[in-house]
């Protein structure tokens, strides 16, 4: 599949797979950013991109960078619409307790392209049963 990546800057990079079956595409900071102990600062990438109809683009954090770093996006998941156009701008959060500084050029999370259901929600009175039932968190157990 192919998407359509603008670049916004001149400096902007593309996304950029780190090996052959990685899932997520690397997102590269555009500007030097530094983020003191529980702060939150949006990151921009310079690129915007057209997403295939039916997908949808997720932001998550990259593994290293938010366990060695503490810099994770603040809202866990990001969430690119395929009919955004806009740039992609990455709300990162220090979770660390010092401060971290992040160069321009350095990947900052990583972006899923995934597909998609739109559903027609329809009110009914009764739901199907199942075994787990109306149990909720840690109903299944801890194993």
């Amino acid at each position: 599949m192919n998407v359509r990546v603008k670049k916004l800057k001149a400096n902007a990079k593309l996304p950029v797979y780190g090996s052959p079956d990685a899932a997520g595409a690397d997102l590269y900071s555009l500007e030097e950013v530094t983020l003191s102990a529980g702060e939150t600062a949006f990151v921009h990438t310079g690129i915007a991109v057209e997403l295939p109809a039916g997908t949808v683009g997720l932001i998550y954090a990259r593994s290293g960078l938010a366990c060695k770093m503490g810099l994770a996006p603040a809202n866990k998941v990001g969430v690119i619409d395929c009919d955004y156009r806009g740039e992609i701008v990455v709300a990162l959060h220090n979770h660390g307790k010092t401060k971290a500084t992040l160069a321009a050029g350095e990947r900052i999370a990583q972006l899923v392209v995934a597909p998609y259901y739109t559903c027609e929600f329809e009110e009914s009175d009764t739901l199907s049963e199942t075994v787990r039932g109306v149990g909720g968190f840690g109903s299944t157990g801890r194993k």
